[in-house]
């Protein structure tokens, strides 16, 4: 690979922060706002896909801040795994700038103009991350993308909206201190921070008990934004943020970042051969396996669907470290390809959460039968996302679980092939019945889920999990009691306006029928949903040719000892 000196990754980054305050100062005339912010969302795309043809053949765009203290650089690298995160986060930014006008002006919220501004600063912050060249630079963008997200994760200004952004400051916060630490020590023991593809070779000479000190503060502090367990429970908590917020950043972005990071970790600092020395591989997929395989069993029990996906993204989240932690060729190739096929997906799914919510004020899955009638074309995209998920075949999540098996049995990894599995059907579990109950059952009479609904332990218990004895019968048909006020619109997880006459559910007439052309949505809404469905079988049907695999296997291929 040949390093060119390029100012195209600092572009990459700018693009987006020199926007925040052309959007912050548009704020009385938002329809120049948005104009703005999908410019810029194009522009940051182009200017990321401008390199994908020199990286593929072999460039590597370097951009530098310059030395600032012996041996301390803040420097940007456009190299293979960097150009995937940028690619996948400027890519789906444009389709989701389109579904945030239709989402926050179909719900009237107020802040839309911080909204906007605090979405360009975060891509501006996952583009950094992407495209950092050492850790040092990749702590400083990893952290600023704390930053920036915040506002969007606390949009609401509710008090659940505020606990939920203090929990996840303290634990990103916490993560960030770790990777610091890890950073510190990885340089005092090698004199370098700086990326190389098959890990620092000094560190293959420094002291062991070190050496692996600093590979657990690195896993650890980036182990947080991926949600690996048990550090995950600030990522159902931000599901109170809007759904927008929810789809990106907490299905590409921040948690992708936390993923990237440990890529970066073991493929670039470490590097395949040395976790194998040091015996430290192993405990990460044993994390991995167990993460995703209890989240995968909780997201059974939850009916709010923003949370049975925020569960399932903390299970879909570990098939990328476990990938990444077999240390075998096509699992790398599967765990790497797992990043754009599960922000494609998960992306989808957010996104007809999101439309359910605006369109029909219902967000738990206990009320959703017959809605295929209402939401046909959402309901059909989610039925598609839902099957990759799951590894059905002719969709983005079969291709990279293809792999991830096929890895994992290749290095003699038999009980993480089986984990895997055993997670694909949890998957059909837990997304099956509400792809059947959307076309096939009605409001008025739909059949009992048993892994979903069916009594745990021998006591009663309601459908979201909670236990029935803790209910007063008296407010169990309304979930009010004549203290509480009517239902208020005050977050993104189940409370609606005061001034919405329906608040949930179907109508009392029952959900009214719409036509397969889109009359169930506007289309800045519909539009994403269906672009992001595609996007996933494209890479399902045509990995190629949709470029990432491409990338996937230029990034393993460079990776010294690795056989594909």
């Amino acid at each position: 690979m040949t390093d060119v000196a390029s100012i195209r990754p600092l572009l990459a980054v700018l693009v987006s922060a020199v926007a925040i305050p052309i959007i912050l100062s548009l704020k009385g005339r938002p329809n120049v706002r948005e104009g703005v912010t999908l410019t810029v969302a194009a522009a940051k795309f182009a200017i990321v896909a401008s390199m994908v043809p020199g990286v593929l053949s072999g460039t590597v765009y370097v951009f530098s801040f310059g030395q600032f203290a012996t041996g301390i650089q803040l420097a940007l690298r456009a190299d293979p795994l960097g150009l995937l995160f940028a690619a996948l986060a400027s890519l789906l930014w444009i389709v989701t700038s389109f579904y945030s006008i239709g989402y926050m002006r179909g719900l009237d919220e107020h802040a839309q103009t911080r909204y906007f501004a605090s979405f360009a600063a975060s891509l501006a912050s996952a583009v950094g991350v992407a495209f950092s060249a050492n850790l040092l630079t990749l702590f400083v963008f990893y952290e600023l993308l704390t930053v920036s997200t915040y506002p969007l994760v606390t949009h609401d200004e509710t008090d659940e909206a505020r606990a939920a952004g203090r929990k996840y400051l303290a634990y990103t916060f916490g993560g960030g201190v770790a990777v610091l630490g890890g950073t510190v020590l990885v340089f005092f023991l090698t004199g370098t921070t700086a990326f190389t593809p098959g890990g620092i070779e000094a560190l293959a000479t420094a002291d062991p008990t070190l050496a692996r000190a600093a590979f657990a503060l690195l896993a650890a502090g980036f182990g947080v934004k991926a949600a690996l367990m048990p550090v995950h429970s600030w990522l159902p908590d931000a599901m109170v943020a809007p759904t927008p917020v929810s789809g990106l950043l907490h299905a590409v972005a921040v948690v992708k970042s936390g993923v990237f990071g440990i890529a970066r970790l073991v493929l670039d600092v470490y590097g395949t051969d040395l976790m194998s020395d040091l015996g430290v591989d192993l405990p990460l997929a044993a994390v991995a396996a167990f993460t995703l395989l209890t989240a995968s069993v909780i997201a059974l029990r939850q009916d709010n669907l923003k949370r049975r996906l925020a569960y399932s993204t903390i299970s879909q989240l570990s098939y990328i470290v476990l990938g990444l932690a077999l240390l075998e060729g096509q699992a790398l190739v599967g765990g790497l390809l797992h990043i754009p096929a599960h922000a494609f997906m998960k992306l989808t799914l957010f996104f007809c959460a999101g439309a359910i919510h605006v369109e029909t004020h219902t967000d738990d899955i206990s009320d959703m039968a017959g809605i295929g009638t209402r939401m046909p074309l959402t309901m059909a995209a989610f039925g598609v996302a839902a099957a990759g998920m799951a590894g059905i075949p002719l969709v983005a999540g079969f291709v990279s679980k293809w792999y991830l098996v096929i890895g994992a049995l290749e290095g003699g990894g038999l009980v993480f092939a089986t984990a895997l599995l055993v997670s694909g059907v949890l998957n059909i579990a837990y997304f099956w019945p509400i792809v059947y109950q959307a076309y096939f059952e009605s409001p008025g009479s739909h059949d009992e889920k048993p892994l979903v609904e069916a009594v745990l332990g021998g006591r009663s218990v309601r459908a979201d999990g909670g236990d029935a004895e803790t209910i007063d019968p008296a407010t169990e048909a309304d979930g009010d009691d004549e203290d509480t006020p009517a239902p208020e619109h005050v977050d993104h997880l189940g409370k609606h306006h005061e001034d919405v006459e329906h608040h949930g559910g179907p109508p009392a007439s029952g959900w009214d029928q719409r036509n397969w052309r889109g009359a169930e949505s506007t289309w800045f809404m519909l539009g994403p949903i269906l672009t992001a469905a595609t996007l996933s079988l494209l890479l399902g049907v045509v990995p190629r040719g949709v470029v990432f695999l491409r990338i996937v296997e230029t990034v393993v291929g460079n990776l010294p000892g690795v056989v594909l």
